[in-house]
């Protein structure tokens, strides 16, 4: 038996034999200077060929709305966009008339430059991205030398293996003959991924290991640790099909939750919402049936790439997500920077304790301009569906009053350049000491409150997060946490303002009772853990005992 590893894409189980993708391969040749390259010719053939990548483009969106969602299908209305792009589209012709050239030549070399710019921008979401690029580049490749994209599968149902599989291609597949897929590219935030994860196919990708002796053996994915067994043993065989099983009966009576209220047995209610750090999270968000997203991390927006984001590129983020949320409320967690998240374009200054030190809040009020790019993109989204933003790491009114007035700053500016922009709600981050001791000012000060439990207990028990020796006195039911959430909750119901929880506790099963009987208002949790989480509140019932304990 071989084992190999990848990354998870989807956790499920897949077992049968594996197929490893063959595609005919197209060979281009350099045609400058032959007189096969005339330019009126290659033009015409180029012309026809985007107009039928288009037509293409607009069958593969059906398609995908119909089996996958509206996000996925969205991206083949974006493959479209960049068949009409002129920018593109013009450098493809200036090279078949300048060479001149072969059109397939032209659309190769065009469709390269273009996918590396993006891959070279040092950012994940972005080098994902350029990955359609390269699909729109193929798509051109195909219909300008007849190949046909529909042959990547046999007759019988298999785990398919390639080097990478675009979006269209994985959208044109057989759902009934694929089993599961394994790329030794690719990403887990790719439009592919995203698509497997819709279309629930269980998949690995950045599977090294990947090679064409595989094909036609037998083999298990596991997509719960992200390892493929290639000829398991039949003992092993039986021990995944009862595991598969039994994932099924799982993920199909937590599908009959969806749709039904966080209540329990005796009639009290808790809001369930849903963490995020981009836009590829939105379909997780939508399929786990949250209620709205507690927390959008939009510190990842500015990590892994040369310079922060733009007002206009976050802004089409902010909105993207809102738009397809709507009328579901988001939530963004303000830039919080800083510690262990330091690109390297923010120039921060070493430090001796940098978890205690320059970050989140503390970075945005001394740099005004900085957040202010945000705060604007954040306001003329907000239009777009239900806002509600928090500010991280506060330890007192002050702060929080700092952070207002550069929000009505930029509403006020933004109105007087008359540009659009929509309500948002203001909440405080409960995640130092400090915050928690202050809660009755900052609650007479903003809408809701959001405890970060992670850092909440690092802060309250000295512990720091990133310091692997502290591990063994870790301890997410402290006292002084329980007690610290217990002080905000009853702080916040003073002013009448609601409380969530949107740290890692949220999601332990065995603290579900004790947020109810606390009066917790929402948890906020990765979206795999929302049906369970239901599931549990549904299985309660607190008329019987008393209040919570600390």
């Amino acid at each position: 038996m071989q084992a190999a590893n990848g990354k998870s894409v989807l956790e499920g189980i897949a077992i049968g034999p594996l197929r490893v993708v063959h595609r005919a391969k197209i060979v281009i040749r350099d045609e400058t200077q032959s007189p096969a390259a005339d330019p009126a010719r290659e033009l015409k053939r180029f012309e026809a060929a985007r107009l039928r990548a288009i037509e293409q483009q607009k069958t593969l969106y059906d398609k995908a709305l119909a089996e996958a969602g509206d996000e996925i299908a969205s991206v083949f209305s974006i493959h479209a966009m960049m068949l009409e792009d002129q920018e593109f589209m013009d450098s493809i012709r200036e090279l078949i008339v300048s060479g001149p050239h072969s059109a397939e030549y032209a659309v190769r070399v065009s469709g390269d430059r273009h996918a590396s710019v993006i891959a070279d921008l040092d950012d994940a979401y972005m080098a994902a991205r350029s990955a359609d690029i390269e699909d729109v580049t193929q798509t051109l490749l195909d219909v300008l030398t007849g190949r046909d994209p529909d042959t990547l599968q046999g007759e019988t149902p298999a785990i398919l293996v390639a080097e990478d599989l675009a979006p269209s291609e994985t959208v044109r597949l057989d759902k009934k003959l694929l089993l599961g897929f394994v790329t030794r590219r690719g990403s887990a935030s790719s439009h592919t991924a995203i698509l497997a994860r819709s279309m629930s196919i269980p998949a690995l990708v950045q599977c090294d290991a990947a090679c064409e002796e595989w094909n036609g053996r037998m083999a298990i994915l596991d997509g719960h640790t992200g390892c493929l067994y290639v000829d398991p043993s039949p003992k092993m065989l039986e021990i995944f099909r009862a595991r598969r099983a039994e994932d099924e009966r799982r993920q199909a009576m937590l599908a009959e939750l969806r749709g039904k209220p966080n209540q329990t047995l005796d009639g009290v209610q808790i809001g369930i919402e849903a963490n995020i750090s981009g836009v590829e999270d939105v379909a997780a968000v939508e399929a786990n049936d949250a209620e709205g997203v507690g927390l959008f991390r939009s510190e990842f927006l500015y990590l892994n790439r040369n310079a922060a984001p733009s007002e206009d590129e976050q802004f089409a983020i902010y909105k993207q997500v809102l738009r397809r949320l709507a009328p579901r409320r988001v939530v963004v967690r303000t830039c919080d920077l800083g510690a262990d998240k330091t690109p390297e374009y923010m120039q921060l200054a070493e430090e001796t304790n940098p978890a205690l030190g320059y970050r989140a809040v503390r970075i945005c009020l001394t740099r005004p301009d900085f957040f202010k790019t945000q705060l604007r993109a954040l306001l003329r989204a907000a239009r777009y569906g239900r806002l509600a933003l928090r500010f991280p790491m506060l330890t007192g009114p002050k702060e929080l009053a700092a952070c207002k007035a550069l929000l009505a700053k930029c509403r006020e500016e933004l109105t007087a350049e008359g540009v659009p922009v929509g309500p948002v709600e203001v909440g405080a981050m409960i995640e130092t000491p400090a915050a928690v001791l202050c809660a009755d000012a900052l609650a007479e000060n903003c809408d809701f409150f959001s405890v970060g439990t992670n850092d909440l207990l690092q802060y309250t028990c000295a512990l720091d997060r990133q310091n692997q020796h502290l591990e063994p006195f870790v301890d997410m039911h402290h006292p002084a946490l329980l007690r610290s959430i217990q002080m905000t909750v009853e702080a916040a119901h003073r002013h009448g303002i609601p409380v969530c929880i949107c740290g890692e506790l949220g999601a332990d099963l065995t603290m579900t009772e004790w947020f109810l009987r606390t009066g917790v208002d929402s948890l906020s949790v990765n979206p795999g853990a929302v049906l369970p989480l239901r599931e549990m509140i549904r299985g309660l019932d607190l008329s019987a005992g008393s209040g919570p304990k600390t």
